[in-house]
């Protein structure tokens, strides 16, 4: 399920229904009411989904009657109301409840066999690469110019269809190993998964006592950290020693579908993000989640509808 729709219209429907399934109508009784939270919703979602601005969104709002009608826009709203709106509409809270009803609209049973957790770093820009890396004046070496900080998104996704359960955002570069729990919990609030893959980043006795012992979780993590491997020595914990001596290789073979799932997003989206600052990265890179999550809605439809041999719409 690596292909996700290229048709704006349905990937707003898909938002505009999400939307007005978690978000009330207007956010103050007093509320110009110009337009609806699921209806700004919608267009937050499209400047993803179109790799644009507010200002560029807007634009392309206004020549798109079609798109409009999708999610009954009459009048397209200013894009310093997008700015101000997607922070109240993509807070932690928020988000965490568009990202519950995403899950929902896919999982029916509650219930996840196998998945997996990683995390990637973006651009924070758009600086072309010739001149991030370029030949230093006189020199015969490139000289490399490095970015010290970057936003980093860590996820835990469904191997089997790429959905995405719980998302975590933060400030790269920082190790993998003590973000497991923050990234894993929101996940098992929505769904109970039985199985966890990770790599050896997230190598740990406490992540494993966390996902076995306090969720019931069986966690496959390789026992890389620590010790070189040439010595064969003991593990520390009794969890890494079990991966040590029955570590199983076929299921971990599976961990690389949440990398097809950074693929995606980078491919679909972008790989930098447009925000200056620190929280309006955050909220870029959950708004990447949710057009993620939306577009496999979408294409999970289109497979149930073709199976069943009735019209997609």
């Amino acid at each position: 399920m690596s292909k996700i729709t290229k048709s704006p219209k349905k990937v707003a429907q898909a938002a505009y229904r999400t939307g007005k399934f978690v978000l009330p109508e207007y956010s103050h009784t007093f509320s110009p009411k110009k337009f609806t939270q699921p209806q700004l919703f919608v267009c937050l979602v499209l400047k993803i989904f179109y790799k644009t601005d507010y200002r560029g969104i807007t634009a392309i709002l206004k020549d798109s009657s079609d798109i409009r009608k999708a999610f009954d826009l009459k009048t397209v709203p200013h894009f310093t109301t997008l700015q101000k709106r997607s922070k109240k509409l993509l807070r932690f809270t928020v988000a965490g409840k568009l990202t519950k009803a995403t899950v929902r609209s896919v999982i029916k049973d509650n219930t996840v066999e196998l998945a997996a957790v990683d995390s990637t770093g973006f651009e924070a820009g758009y600086v072309s690469r010739y001149f991030a890396r370029r030949r230093a004046k006189g020199g015969k070496t490139d000289h490399v110019v490095a970015c010290k900080k970057w936003p980093k998104l860590g996820i835990v996704c469904v191997t089997e269809n790429h959905l995405i359960l719980s998302a975590m955002t933060s400030k790269g570069p920082s190790p993998d190993v003590n973000q497991f729990r923050k990234t894993l919990e929101p996940a098992t609030e929505k769904v109970k998964i039985k199985k966890i893959l990770a790599d050896a980043g997230y190598d740990s006795q406490k992540n494993h006592e966390y996902a076995r012992d306090i969720k019931g979780i069986e966690s496959i993590i390789p026992p890389k950290s620590g010790r070189p491997s040439k010595f064969r020595l003991p593990c520390k914990g009794k969890y890494r020693e079990l991966m040590r001596n029955d570590f199983d290789e076929e299921t971990y073979g599976q961990r690389w579908q949440v990398e097809t799932v950074f693929s995606m997003i980078k491919r679909n989206f972008g790989t930098a993000v447009r925000a200056r600052n620190y929280w309006s990265q955050c909220r870029e890179m959950m708004l990447m989640v949710l057009t993620h999550n939306l577009a496999v809605i979408l294409l999970a439809r289109e497979l149930f509808y073709r199976a069943s041999g009735g019209p997609f719409s």
